[in-house]
């Protein structure tokens, strides 16, 4: 791990209403260089309150790998390219990586 903390690793992670949606929002992080890998995962069942009712619903959820000097950037892209009103947009630093990807996710973002 590098000590670097702009340079520190990110998972980002956002839900989407359909996997047409999530493929989209994947190609362009990549395309922008604002990720290095984009997984997204199907068949999430997702219960939450909005505007004062509790709803369920199917979603997908998207992960990217970024540095955290990109957050604001990916943050900000998700947020005006996202179908939802008020997509969530979560970061998590992983404790541990293995050198060589990070320095692999490091270099596909710069």
């Amino acid at each position: 791990m590098t000590k670097d903390q702009s340079a520190e690793l990110l998972i980002i992670t956002t839900s989407f209403e359909s996997l047409e949606d999530a493929k989209k929002m994947a190609h362009q992080l990549l395309e922008a260089h604002l990720a290095a890998c984009v997984q997204i995962q199907d068949g999430v069942h997702s219960i939450y309150r909005w505007e004062g009712k509790i709803c369920e619903a199917n979603e997908v959820m998207l992960s990217a790998k970024t540095v955290a000097d990109k957050w604001v950037d990916v943050s900000n892209f998700i947020k005006s390219h996202h179908p939802y009103d008020l997509p969530e947009v979560i970061a998590y630093v992983p404790e541990k990586y293995e050198v060589l990807y990070g320095k692999w996710v490091q270099a596909e973002v710069k």
